[in-house]
């Protein structure tokens, strides 16, 4: 991003790379900037800036402590941009889901033959398993385990851990993977266009304020009715309860009050 976006930073040496540096790089992605070959790059989220100041961050911080390449992290006098309002949107099974699917192409118990119903299989596992877009598109013989129920993925901790995080899944979304657990991977669609297909989808059906990652949310609401706080932080890979009650746990007060 650095070299093709922001040339100037990128010339950098590390130990230039100092607080103003990072501070500036904070609001230019906040704001949008213009890219050197005169594309617009369009404002991000603050979750996404918080999401990439703590990578940056621990990457300084190994710098300092164990390689010794610095003496101060630029990053301890970098202010946060606050965090966003928790989403709450929930999609609609019959409203919403069922509509997305179908326009997909998509009839579960079916193999997928086209993209599009690849897409459709994706969100459906998603729902019943919580798992990332990125994470379902990394299935297959080598990291789903049918028999155990468990599939391994990669994670953005695993220089530290060394290891996979594995994710217990639902019977639900086994019974869903089944129509493609013969192949070397689940899916063959790429990130890039499983968001252009579930955005066209929505857009189709006139469906507003919904994305593909907002079935992770009704995927661990729903489950938190199944099992425990700590269960649901294993099979999530949250460790932070606060993120997973205020981000991921979509119940309204009112569907809360109807079950008491």
């Amino acid at each position: 991003m650095f070299v093709r976006d922001l040339p100037e930073f990128a010339g950098r040496r590390l130990v230039d790379a100092d607080t103003p540096m990072w501070a500036d790089w904070r609001d230019i992605r906040l704001k949008g900037f213009t890219r050197p070959d005169g594309t617009v790059a369009r404002p991000v989220k603050n979750s996404t800036v918080l999401r990439e100041m703590n990578l940056y961050r621990n990457v300084f911080t190994i710098a300092r402590r164990e390689w010794k390449w610095i003496d101060v992290n630029p990053f301890t006098d970098v202010a946060s941009p606050p965090n966003g309002t928790p989403r709450e949107r929930r999609p609609d099974p019959w409203k919403e889901i069922r509509p997305i699917v179908r326009w997909l192409g998509y009839r579960t118990g079916q193999e997928p033959v086209t993209k599009s119903q690849e897409v459709a299989l994706a969100y459906l596992v998603a729902l019943r398993s919580g798992m990332r877009a990125k994470e379902l598109l990394g299935l297959g013989k080598g990291t789903l385990n049918m028999r155990t129920g468990v599939a391994e993925v990669r994670h953005k901790m695993q220089y530290l851990t060394k290891r996979p995080r594995q994710i217990p899944l639902p019977r639900p979304a086994l019974r869903l993977l089944r129509a493609v657990e013969h192949r070397e991977m689940c899916f063959s669609v790429s990130a890039d266009s499983l968001s252009t297909l579930f955005r066209k989808a929505k857009i189709a059906l006139g469906i507003a304020n919904l994305t593909f990652h907002d079935s992770r949310g009704e995927a661990l609401t729903r489950l938190s009715k199944k099992v425990d706080v700590l269960t649901l932080s294993r099979i999530s890979g949250i460790k932070n309860l606060k993120i997973l009650m205020e981000h991921y746990y979509r119940e309204t007060s009112e569907q809360i009050a109807a079950r008491l």
